[in-house]
Parts: C-alpha cells; structure tokens; sequence
C-alpha cells in the first residue's frame, strides 16, 4: 500500500513511525536482521525502508531485503533508490524490481558517489539530482501511478553546504512540485530549531507530510562520528550529559533512548509533526524502548473478527448475506486463508535466539559493538551513516591529508595522526582513541618502517567497565582484551612477517592478510574465530564484542582497499597523488595480527619488535 495513503487514513491516538534498515554486509547478518525486523514488526511501524548504497553497491541485496519484508513477511516498505554514479538503466532496472515484488513506494535521492569516483558524477546525463528522479517516476507511464514518492529534507543544511537555508527550501519545494508525496528528514538532536524550519517549509507552501528521522544515540563513539559525517549540530547541553557518562556504554544508551523520547514529545506536541522515522542502525532495542516509553506500542488500528462467507461468485446460497456488503464484516474463504498464512509467516523468525549460549539474547547480543570488525554475524556490522554513505569527505580529505605524492609522504601523514597534528585519516574520521593512545611509541616504530598502521587495540586484562580509557558496556563488570594491529605493508615485508609468525609464535600469534586482487594468507583454521574484545557482567553471560574471522577481515578488507581508491579520486586524472594512491592499492597488503596472550601487555609488540628473527 502506498505510505501517502497509509497516512491518510492512520487515526490512532498517537503518531505513526517507520523503521529504517541498511542491507547488511554479510550473508549471517542479513539472515539475522530478517527476525530482528520480524520481532520490531510486533510494534505495529506503518512501514519500514531500506537504504541503497552509492551508485547502486548494495543493489542486490537493497533489493532482496525490501522485496522479502515486502511479499513475503507482508510489511510495507519504502526502498530507498539513489541516482548518484547510477549507469544508464539501473534506475529502470530497480524499479521495475521493485515494481514485480509489489513494492509501492520509493525515497528518492541523489545519494553519494561510490568509492572510487569523482565527488559527485552523474553517469547517467538523465539524473543529476534527486529531483530529477522525482520527475523520471513521475513521467513514466510504466512507474507513475504505482509508486508513492518521498525524498530527503535537511533542517540544518545539507552535509556538502551546497547551498543557503533558502536555496535549500526552493531546492526541497521543487521535489515536491515534481511530484513527491512525503518528506523524510535528516537526523537531528535539538528539537527547537528543526520546528522552526517545519514552519518555514509551510511557509514555502509545502503540504505533504514531513516525517523526522530520529536515531537514539547507541554508543558515544558512534555519535560522535554519525554527527560528524552527517554535519548535524548537537546542543551543549547534550554534549555536556554525554561527556561524564561516555564510558559507561549502558548509561550513554539509556541517555539516547531519553533524549529521543524528550524530542519526539516536543516535535509532536503542536500536532504538525504526524509521525516518526526511526533510523535503527540495524539495532532493535533503543528503538523499543523509545516506543514504549512514548506508550506508542501496539500502534497500528487493531483489525476486526470478520465472519467468513462463500464468495459472491461462488454456487450455493450465500451465507451471512445480509452483511456481504459488510466488508469490514465480511472476509471470504480464500482471503481468510492467505491473511492467515501472511499473519504467521510474519511472525515466523529464522533463528529464535541467534546470539544465545555466545552473547546474551536475539534482541541485545551486538548492543554493545565495540570496536571496527564487531561480529560479521549482526545485523548492525560494519559503518553505517543515515543514508548509506562513503564516509569520506573531498574538502576534508584535502585540507587535513595533504597532497601525498611518495610514501614518504604518506607515513609522514601516518605519524601527524598519530601525533594528533591532523583530526582525521581516511581510515579513521575521528582522532586516536585514548586507549590507541597508550599504545603510541609502538604504532609509531611500525608506521616508521613503513607498515602503515590503521587499527590496534593494547592488550587488556580484567579493566573496569567504567574505567575511562577501556570501559565499555554497563557498570559493574570487567573487560578484556587481545592485543591487535593492523596495517599495510608491501608484500616482501608480509613474507617476513609469516615466517617469523611460523618460528617464533609458537601458537600465541595468528593474522589474516589480504591484498586488492582476493588473495587471502592466515594461520587461522578456516572455522577459527578470535574474540579480541570481551566483557564480564553481572547477571549477564560473557559477552563478545569484537571477533577477528575470515569472514569479518575479508568484508573489511575489500572495504579498506576501496578507500584508497575514494582517496585517490579526489586528486585530477593523471596527477602524482592518484597514481601514487591507486599504486599502494594495487601492491600493498593488508595485514592483521592478534596476540593471544592478553596477561601480557607488551606481547605482541615485542613479538613484532624483538626476538631472535627481526623484521
């Protein structure tokens, strides 16, 4: 059913809302998403969407999730689809997918440039931005009345600052103008200024449905980095409860969950904001809890038992036929039967308790990651922004990474974002974590010799929970850690690496290591999975934050390389720095290595420092 419509005729007491989904990376993750979005499905959301990455990367299984909430688990679905890097006839391709798999609605966007490409580049001369798209559906005998529109709004500006508050207004008027039927709104944390811009959008003469997007905040590091690829401004007063508690991961998700609550009650209170998108990062339960706070649960108009009647075609005399005009009164026996066969199949979950006997319970076992590889079985693995993007920004990128035209350079650039000299590296957009930080003069001997190091963790035995530098989860327990690090090398360094790991690691050193063309070299059994990162709370089973696996390094892997070639493509054709960058991606390996002895804090570094073989 078309979301316009579903709004339309929605008469509860309270707003609507929709949950928003992202494909996940791996297959495990998105076997397990498909119960999670099953369980949040009980709450009654008037639909859900899943995101599109840039130009058409996640096509595939954008596609796949959407159509099996959609036909086979019966939830409406909004599919998001971008035009940005998309070649010509992907966008027909998709829509007509969607189209067969009963999918009627569709958030148009301009989307991000895929990694390896020019900031922005529109492939196909026919979309160069969102409203482009809004007027292609809209022209089409083929896609203009099957699908309902909506697009993205941004209260506080968009994240490239293309234009002005008012440029932004016209830019938003005219997608609707073209044909869309809704708004769906950048993430935001001050409820004040985004009910003034609500205003100035009616002003503009606006009128169909602006739907806020709300995401309690999970973690303070992931915040802290969602705020800043997305350029949203946050209140001091926010900053200011966050900083005490930021090591006590519970606190800053119970903190979120209250501080979605108190902006949602303050949205809706003047009775224009209608209803609610949850982005859920693939996490289901601060968003369960927000619902239940707001009293929200159980939203959707409860049906009706409906007596079950021959069909007016059927031969025989018509049974109950003094209510067969009755519909809502009235069900037939085929209808009956297929809503019933829907109603338990969309009960019906994959996996009733995926994480039980390893973390705690299907609903909360990946609440707390921690850490860049998580577990490659959660639905919520790997980076994610609102809308699907790269992450990457050109005008950063430049003025804090330079012009790197030599290796040289480029471990130059390694050290000042060690030393804390640049804010950001195209690996990481926020600074050295503190913990990275007790560990410096070791990073700094491997990135000297060229090993360019872009993750590690110190090894860690029994911290507090609420220890300032290691804590992580809820108070009261205790956290450990392996150490770890991470880095690119060229290959003749990997081959001393793996022999001295074969001579001198005597079981305690396994690594993984991968290059550009698929080629994967480790130590570790094909079904071996390394907990590096593992807590210890009360009431609770041991939980696993932080798995190094196959799977995981080579979903990581193929992403890391891509980054080289995002970087390389903010320098012109031709120029020093892109061949330089699209060189180190060609030739260079990424390796990583974990030392098992975590009762020893220098460990690893001595392993890879010192010994009898040196590197």
């Amino acid at each position: 059913m078309k979301l316009s419509d579903k709004i339309a005729a929605y008469n509860s007491s309270h707003p609507f809302y929709t949950f928003e989904f992202f494909p996940p990376r791996t297959d495990q993750g998105f076997e397990n998403l498909i119960p999670r979005i099953s369980r949040l499905s009980t709450l009654n959301p008037l639909a859900i969407s899943v995101t599109w990455g840039a130009g058409g990367s996640t096509r595939e299984r954008s596609i796949d999730l959407a159509g099996l909430t959609q036909s086979d688990y019966g939830i409406d679905t909004v599919l998001h689809l971008t035009c940005t890097n998309m070649v010509p006839g992907m966008v027909d391709d998709a829509l007509r997918a969607a189209k067969v798999r009963g999918i009627q609605n569709i958030l148009a966007l301009r989307g991000d440039p895929s990694r390896g490409t020019e900031l922005w580049t529109p492939v196909d001369s026919q979309f160069t931005c969102g409203i482009d798209l809004v007027k292609y559906i809209r022209s089409s005998p083929e896609f203009s009345s099957h699908f309902c529109i909506g697009v993205a709004a941004y209260p506080e500006g968009h994240p490239d600052r293309e234009t002005d508050e008012e440029g932004s207004l016209n830019v938003l008027k005219e997608k609707v103008d073209a044909g869309a039927d809704f708004i769906v709104t950048q993430l935001f944390y001050d409820a004040g200024p985004f009910l003034e811009w609500v205003d100035k959008v009616r002003a503009k003469g606006i009128t169909v449905p602006i739907i806020p997007g709300v995401m309690p905040i999970q973690t303070y590091s992931s915040f802290l980095r969602l705020i800043k690829l997305c350029g949203v401004k946050v209140p001091p007063s926010v900053m200011a409860a966050l900083e005490p508690i930021c090591h006590d991961d519970q606190l800053v998700k119970d903190y979120g969950v209250g501080l979605a609550v108190d902006i949602i009650r303050k949205i809706t209170s003047t009775g224009t904001i209608k209803g609610i998108h949850f982005c859920t990062l693939n996490l289901e339960k601060s968003v369960q809890l927000v619902i239940e706070k707001l009293q929200w649960a159980g939203g959707s108009p409860t049906m009706k038992n409906r007596l079950i009647a021959a069909s007016l075609d059927a031969p025989g005399p018509m049974i109950h036929v003094q209510l067969a005009n009755s519909s809502d009164l009235v069900i037939d026996p085929t209808t009956a039967t297929n809503t019933a066969t829907n109603a338990l199949t969309f009960k019906q979950t994959l996996d009733p308790d995926p994480g039980r006997g390893e973390l705690n319970n299907a609903a909360t076992w990946d609440d707390f990651p921690n850490g860049r590889f998580g577990d490659y079985k959660s639905p919520a693995f790997g980076n994610q922004d609102q809308w699907g993007g790269s992450g990457l920004c050109q005008h950063e990128g430049l003025s804090e990474w330079g012009n790197p035209k030599s290796t040289d350079d480029l471990t130059s650039l390694v050290l000042r974002y060690l030393h804390s000299e640049v804010s950001s590296s195209p690996f990481s957009s926020l600074p050295l974590s503190p913990e990275s930080l007790t560990i410096l003069p070791y990073l700094e001997q491997l990135t000297k010799r060229g090993w360019w190091t872009v993750c590690s963790q110190p090894a860690v035995d029994g911290a507090s929970s609420t220890d300032e530098i290691f804590g992580w989860g809820p108070r009261g327990g205790y956290v450990y850690q392996k150490g770890f690090v991470e880095f690119f090398v060229e290959e003749r360094d990997l081959a001393n690496i793996e022999k001295k790991i074969k001579e001198e690691g005597q079981g305690w050193v396994h690594y993984f290591a991968g290059n550009l063309q698929g080629e994967c070299r480790s130590n570790v059994p094909d079904d071996g999975r390394n907990a590096v990162t593992w807590g210890m709370f009360p009431g609770q089973e041991i939980t696993q934050t932080t798995i190094i696996e196959r799977e995981s390094f080579l979903t990581w892997k193929d992403e890391a390389f891509s980054i080289w070639a995002e970087w390389a493509s903010f320098y012109p054709a031709g120029s020093e720095e892109r061949e330089l960058l699209n060189s180190v991606r060609r030739e260079r390996w990424l390796v990583s290595i974990v030392h098992h002895d975590y009762k020893r804090p220098d460990a690893l570094w001595t392993f890879l420092l010192d010994g009898e073989f040196a590197l």
